[in-house]
């Protein structure tokens, strides 16, 4: 039986079944993990919690090997499956499975990682964590395996978050877009923005010490030229990244409108239940009610509100109030209408809806109008549609356009481009927009040391998407929502 003392670290040579290395060992020094190159070796159950047939236990760090190989009691042999029994100090078995070596730098981290699949009970994947603990392992932090992919340069972060997103994936067309991140779809169009910016900055910054010659002589015509088709490629990446996020997130639509137009009706049928109280009395809704749906793929957060109106006693007002709030942090605001009479506080609810950057305004109730009346209007640049909550006539359509609405194309099982994103990209991809916007504007008016300052921040802002250039703490804020074996 191999002891702690004997748990070596070593190279593809010199292993004999115990686990003994002949020459250049280090010591295990419990659960402190740090070996003699300075490096942690990270341990954790990488399948999800629950009874399961198969638990995996994984390892990464410099004495993966070696702990490996001390917990199964024979050598390892690279990307191969070995059946092993897996023991204790004492010798005693915890239980058998396979055991598989991945050798640095072709592993998942970049680094050498071990696998050790065992039965999926949590007593026993959680003693054989234990075990590797006393051999010189310690527990990894959420996240960790992908952020040590990510510093080792086998993953972006854009790739890295997509490892999460795929994950978390709660339909077939999240996971399709998820999967084309990881690929790196995302990250090519961001990587080829990047690297045209990038050329542009040193053409404008070399100009600088030339600025006496005439625009002509220094190029720089062609250099707007360039710069307005990179804006125009910024803004499809901007776009689809958008996309992608709505697809990720879901939608967070708010439904307002006045008293008894059928708001909570209307959530209760796209919900397919009853969620929310239904009576004729003006009012009834006092607060916020939200519910999730997942409508043909998206991910919908539907938030049914009090009514507006002037007047009411103070609970009403207050839920007036938190209405209006709601509506500042909506991705869309649903204003529901009586069919019968759309015009009644129009002025009222555009000025509140407004405040939501997407409005679609729902005739409901239009089974109660006569066969001839005229065709629902809204605003301009708002969308209008006539439903009846009650009989359901109009769903279908309300359907498309709120799927369209969350994702587009992206939510279409015929999509073959859309990838998944997060908020902090679609942020980054605006701020990087303004950026270029700005510089476009400084070379415009000849100033060519705002021009170059400005393209600096823009591909600053692109290396944020890709980790290119971003701060340790954002690191250890995304890594951080990963799950443990991750």
């Amino acid at each position: 039986m191999v002891d702690d003392a004997q748990v070596r670290r070593t190279g593809e040579a010199g292993h004999d079944v115990s686990g003994r290395a002949r020459g250049g060992g280090i010591d295990a020094r419990g659960a402190s993990g740090h070996s003699a190159d300075g490096g942690d070796t990270i341990v954790a159950v990488a399948t999800a919690a629950g009874a399961a047939g198969v638990g995996i236990v994984r390892l990464s760090g410099p004495r993966s090997r070696a702990i490996a190989e001390a917990v199964c009691g024979r050598a390892l042999q690279p990307r191969h499956a070995h059946h092993a029994r897996f023991a204790d100090a004492a010798g005693e078995t915890i239980d058998d499975g396979i055991a598989l070596r991945f050798d640095a730098p072709r592993s998942y981290t970049g680094e050498d990682v071990a696998e050790l699949q065992a039965h999926g009970s949590r007593v026993l994947l959680q003693r054989l964590v234990e075990r590797c603990c006393e051999l010189g392992a310690r527990p990894a932090r959420p996240g960790e395996f992908s952020e040590r992919a990510f510093r080792n340069g086998r993953l972006d972060l854009a790739q890295a978050e997509a490892v999460a997103d795929l994950i978390a994936a709660g339909d077939l067309a999240a996971a399709r877009a998820a999967r084309r991140s990881l690929d790196g779809a995302f990250s090519r169009r961001v990587d080829a923005l990047a690297d045209g910016l990038l050329a542009l900055r040193v053409h404008v910054e070399a100009a600088i010490d030339f600025s006496d010659e005439p625009i002509e002589a220094l190029g720089l015509d062609q250099v707007s030229a360039r710069l307005e088709q990179l804006a125009g490629e910024l803004d499809a990446v901007f776009a689809a990244a958008a996309r992608g996020q709505r697809l990720r997130d879901g939608l967070h639509a708010v439904i307002v409108g006045p008293p008894n137009a059928g708001k909570s009706s209307l959530l209760n049928a796209l919900a397919g239940s009853e969620r929310a109280i239904v009576t004729d009395i003006a009012g009834t809704t006092r607060d916020l009610l939200a519910e999730s749906i997942r409508s043909d793929g998206v991910e919908l957060t539907l938030v049914d509100t009090a009514g507006l109106r002037d007047g009411g006693d103070a609970i009403e007002r207050e839920g007036m109030r938190r209405a209006r709030a709601e509506l500042e942090r909506a991705d869309l605001a649903i204003v529901v209408v009586d069919a019968r009479d759309p015009d009644a506080g129009h002025a009222a609810l555009a000025a509140a809806a407004a405040a939501a950057p997407r409005r679609l305004w729902l005739h409901n109730k239009a089974d109660l109008l006569p066969a001839a009346a005229r065709p629902p209007r809204a605003p301009e640049g708002d969308a209008v549609l006539r439903v009846s909550a009650r009989t359901g006539a109009g769903l279908e359509a309300l359907h498309a356009w709120l799927r369209e609405a969350a994702g587009g194309e992206a939510a279409g099982e015929g999509a073959s481009g859309a990838f998944s994103a997060r908020a902090r990209q679609v942020d980054a991809l605006r701020q990087a927009a303004a950026e270029l916007a700005g510089g476009r504007r400084a070379l415009a008016a000849g100033s060519l040391d705002l021009a170059a300052e400005a393209l600096r921040a823009a591909h600053d802002a692109l290396g944020e998407v890709t980790g290119r250039i971003v701060p340790d703490a954002l690191l250890g804020h995304i890594f951080s929502t990963f799950c443990i074996g991750k």
